[in-house]
């Protein structure tokens, strides 16, 4: 089974140097927001992974946070790409 999990892992790791790519030859920003964030969520599987062959529950920790850093990252460069600013108007 761990050879599975191995194996799974590696194939993420290809997709998302694939997903990297598509980053940097992306026609619009959007594009690239979006494959940045798939290879965020890519890695947190992969650390998630890691945690179960290794039978570590800390990464499945690391993984939790970095998967909610990921989240508001892309939500604060999605918010700038659509207004330009990062603070809204609150009042």
């Amino acid at each position: 089974m761990q050879g599975f999990f191995w194996g799974v892992g590696i194939f993420l790791l290809v997709n998302a140097f694939l997903c990297l790519w598509r980053a940097y030859a992306g026609p619009t920003v959007a594009d690239r927001i979006l494959s940045v964030n798939i290879v965020g969520t890519k890695t947190l599987v992969v650390i998630a992974l890691l945690g179960i062959v290794l039978g570590r529950s800390i990464y499945i920790d690391v993984a939790l946070v970095y998967g909610l850093l990921n989240f508001i990252v892309t939500i604060a460069a999605t918010r700038f790409l659509e207004t330009g600013r990062l603070r809204g108007d609150w009042s």
